[in-house]
């Protein structure tokens, strides 16, 4: 199942929609302003969190939590000695790690577990400027956590590139 997302909406305090490939509203994304740390929450149709996503304080290197039901649920840090290209970490609660990477910053990268693609975030599909997809290849796999990932890795990605760069 693919789900759009539009770019220019991701500030800090604006809300918008994420919608299926047939044009129906699948998640909100809520962004909490006013607060000491970015903090998003997505939300289902109805209104209902389904993750919260934390900057992560106090950390050696950038990091963002994703929380459910008030408890960690994952941890996204950026991959330290990555050559050719933009690589995060994803940390499962109960020690299943995730791999991202891939072009982040253009909106083409990739979501696997252990060399298995769960998602695939890519442009290519829409003419829309500012319009990317996050395409959800198993069935089985949670959306939630896999949109909630590529909007983290990309908020992440675009605070290293507009910050001074010499945080290691």
């Amino acid at each position: 199942m693919k789900y759009l997302v539009r770019d220019k909406m991701l500030a800090i305090g604006d809300d918008y929609w994420i919608e299926d490939e047939d044009g129906r509203h699948a998640f909100l994304v809520d962004g909490k302003a006013l607060r000491f740390r970015d903090t998003l929450e997505l939300k289902d149709p109805d209104g209902r969190i389904l993750i919260t996503l934390r900057e992560k304080l106090f950390a050696l290197r950038d990091a963002m939590t994703l929380e459910r039901d008030e408890r960690r649920l994952a941890v996204i840090r950026k991959k330290r000695f990555s050559l050719l290209r933009n690589h995060y970490r994803v940390t499962l609660s109960e020690g299943t790690e995730l791999d991202v990477s891939g072009r982040i910053l253009d909106r083409e990268f990739k979501v696997e577990y252990e060399g298995e693609l769960l998602a695939l975030i890519s442009r290519q599909w829409y003419r829309v400027r500012d319009t990317y997809a996050v395409d959800v290849v198993r069935e089985d796999a949670d959306a939630s956590l896999l949109i909630a990932v590529a909007v983290c890795v990309i908020r992440m990605a675009e605070k290293e590139r507009e910050g001074p760069g010499d945080d290691d």
